[in-house]
């Protein structure tokens, strides 16, 4: 089992791409279109394939436990943070317009892409990123359910529409594939076009998120709030991957769930609910201080986290 500098060295070039990210587009490499243009081909080309290759032909998929189990995990778990998150902000004085549904939706999402998917690869190997992926269909579902409302009051109905994407048709057709036992009839031509941009979709997303965040570094002074970084900290990095570990021990879910659950516990804010508070009327600078402080306390609470977790449930 890798010992606690080992799997922070396993994490800190995924930190690296991202400030590299941050580096091109304050220099002005990506900036504009090209920064637009660049998380479209992320999102509708590159992950999907990543998506394709993880889940079609990945045996672990083909145990029922391990396709409907995870998402439902997924949903729940994200939900109660929100939810625990909301009564939070309110304890610690945020207000309505004033940033409490933000910092509910921000803190209580975690990062369920770009820095768990290498980081399930690297101790587990590939496999385990396919119970990543399925499991990340419930996370997705609540993110655009429960967060949007919480957010902006979005008709469910309309939450629901967000998951009609590429990646969603995409997971669902890998995943009829695989248990259908049909992926060898994939054409090999197709095959070899899906996997070189598979492995793009990884340090791409990272660099596009560096880029996404450098928008908010100009005046370094308002990007640490104390009592809304504080509490992040306190919630995300403490109080919920205790709750998220107990569900996994207790919970009777299949080792390679476990281990979903384990990276998932120990992962900072995710990114993209910073776009979500601007688009459905959030404070985006209450997104980005509390991504930004789980983001810099997580590269060295993460891997704590993952050893703890790995011991405990024994995966």
């Amino acid at each position: 089992m890798p010992n606690y500098w080992q799997l922070l060295l396993l994490i800190l070039p995924i930190f690296a791409l991202i400030a590299i990210g941050v580096v091109v587009r304050r220099i002005h490499w990506i900036e504009g279109e090209a920064e637009t243009s660049l998380i479209r081909l992320v999102v509708n080309v590159c992950m999907p394939c990543l998506v394709f290759e993880s889940v079609a032909g990945n045996s672990a998929l083909r145990e029922p436990s391990n396709v409907f189990l995870p998402p439902f995990v997924g949903f729940a778990i994200t939900a109660m943070s929100v939810w625990l998150c909301l009564y939070v902000a309110k304890a610690i004085g945020l207000t309505v317009g004033g940033g409490r549904r933000t910092f509910a939706v921000v803190t209580g999402i975690c990062n369920y892409g770009y820095l768990p998917l290498p980081i399930m690869a690297a101790i587990w190997g590939r496999e385990s990123q396919g119970i990543l992926l399925v499991h990340n269909v419930g996370v997705e579902a609540a993110m655009w359910t429960v967060g949007v409302l919480v957010l902006n009051g979005l008709s469910l109905r309309d939450g629901w529409k967000k998951l009609v994407s590429p990646m969603g048709i995409t997971l669902a057709v890998a995943v009829v594939l695989n248990l259908a036992g049909w992926v060898r009839y994939v054409p090999q031509f197709v095959v070899d076009v899906i996997h070189p941009l598979a492995a793009c979709a990884i340090p791409l997303g990272l660099i596009t998120v560096g880029a996404s965040l450098a928008h908010y570094l100009g005046d370094l002074k308002t990007l640490f709030q104390p009592k809304v970084t504080g509490a992040a900290w306190a919630m995300r990095l403490g109080v919920l991957p205790i709750l998220i570990l107990v569900v996994a021990r207790w919970l009777p879910c299949s080792v390679e769930l476990k281990r979903v659950l384990v990276v998932q516990a120990a992962m900072p804010s995710a990114v993209f609910p910073i776009v979500l508070a601007r688009h459905y009327g959030g404070q985006p600078l209450t997104a980005v201080q509390v991504v930004l402080g789980t983001t810099a306390l997580g590269v060295f609470l993460s891997p704590l986290w993952i050893g703890l977790g790995r011991s405990w449930l024994g995966v």
